[in-house]
């Protein structure tokens, strides 16, 4: 599984770069159809279309539900036996997201010390008091992930 994820997260890595286009900060997201196909990408879009809600996880679980509603495999906006892969830690509004879109495995690469939401500042993918839980793993490509970003802050502080 671990080769696995590897691979997914290349693609998540992918999406990161292409947000730098737009001068978005390089946070890419995929997530993962249950049998293992490319369902839906996202990146941030902050910037792009000035929109403080487009971050890739919010992109990638919207465009997820319109594909899922284009192939005729939808009942609303449940993304149940996906896997959410994303670049950085989900901060509070994205783990919000997944957790109520019902995605039962998030992935990911760097943790988010300062805003994190999926174990790191908070852990609201496992609040047990919330109707829904997420399956963690992290450190995916952990140090690609975190010096993409470590570039792209150095470079706008000059």
């Amino acid at each position: 599984m671990v080769h696995e994820y590897d691979a997914w997260m290349d693609l998540a890595l992918s999406e990161a770069r292409a947000a730098l286009v737009t001068d978005d900060v390089p946070i890419g997201a995929v997530i993962f159809s249950p049998d293992g196909q490319v369902l839906a990408t996202g990146r941030n879009e902050r910037e792009a279309i000035k929109d403080p809600t487009a971050h890739a996880e919010v992109v990638a679980i919207r465009n997820a539900v319109r594909a899922l509603e284009a192939r005729g495999e939808s009942d609303g906006w449940r993304l149940e036996d996906c896997t959410l892969v994303v670049t950085l830690e989900p901060c509070a509004m994205c783990a919000g997201a997944i957790v109520l879109s019902r995605i039962p495995r998030l992935v990911f690469g760097a943790w988010d010390e300062k805003a994190g939401a999926c174990g790191s500042v908070f852990d609201i993918v496992r609040e047990p008091r919330l109707n829904h839980w997420v399956e963690v793993y992290s450190r995916v490509k952990e140090q690609e992930c975190a010096e993409l970003l470590r570039q792209f802050f150095r470079a706008k502080r000059g």
